[in-house]
C-alpha cells in the first residue's frame, strides 16, 4: 500500500521507531461521527489498516491509542488487534506519550505519533516522526514528517505501517507467508 519510496530523512526517521500510537478519528476512521437516536456511536474501521498494523506489531514495533473521546468500540477494536496500550478520554496526549515512553523504557526518538487536527500537535512535535493525513488541516500537514496519500480509514494506517516496516527491512518477511 505504500505508494510511493519514502523521502530519505523520512526513512531514517522511521528506522528507530519501536513505538507508534495512534489517534483515532480521522485517522484509523474516516473522522464521521455516527450517532444512533439512542445516542450510541459507531465507528468504521478499515481491514487493511487492521491487518497492516498486525504485521507490524509482528515485526517488533509496539502500538498504541490515544484519542481524547471513549468509546467501547475502540476498545474493542484496540482488543481485536492486540493493542494493549490503548489512553481513551486523555485531554493532554503529550502527558500520555511520555508517561508510555517512560513505561517502556523509550526516548521520544523511538516513537512515531500519528494525528490529524491541531490537539496532536504537542505530541507530534514531540516525538522522532510525526505522521498525518491529507485532509487534516494544514497547520498540522506542513509539521508532519511524512503525510500519507491515502485518506485517514482509507489505509493512511496501513501506508504508515508499510512505511515503518519498509524503512526498518521488516516488510519482506511479514508479506512472505502470503506471496508463496
Amino acid at each position: 500500500m505504500l505508494l510511493t519510496p519514502a523521502r530519505p530523512e523520512i526513512v531514517t526517521a522511521a528506522q528507530p521507531i519501536r513505538l507508534i500510537a495512534f489517534d483515532i478519528d480521522g485517522i484509523m476512521t474516516d473522522g464521521g461521527l455516527y450517532l444512533s437516536d439512542s445516542g450510541e456511536e459507531f465507528k468504521r474501521f478499515n481491514s487493511l489498516d487492521g491487518h497492516g498494523l498486525k504485521m507490524l506489531k509482528a515485526s517488533g514495533v509496539e502500538l498504541a491509542i490515544i484519542t481524547g473521546r471513549i468509546s467501547r468500540c475502540v476498545e474493542l477494536r484496540a482488543q481485536s488487534l492486540g493493542i494493549t496500550h490503548l489512553y481513551q478520554g486523555i485531554a493532554n496526549k503529550l502527558e500520555a506519550m511520555q508517561n508510555l515512553l517512560a513505561k517502556l523504557r523509550l526516548l521520544p526518538q523511538a516513537a512515531a505519533f500519528m494525528g490529524d487536527d491541531v490537539v496532536d500537535l504537542p505530541v507530534m512535535l514531540y516525538v522522532g516522526l510525526a505522521i498525518s493525513v491529507p485532509d487534516a488541516p494544514h497547520t498540522v500537514r506542513s509539521r508532519a514528517h511524512y503525510v500519507t496519500q491515502r485518506d485517514g480509514g482509507h489505509g493512511a494506517v496501513r501506508e504508515a505501517c508499510e512505511l515503518l516496516m519498509s524503512a526498518q527491512g521488516t516488510l519482506d518477511a511479514q508479506l512472505a507467508p502470503y506471496l508463496g
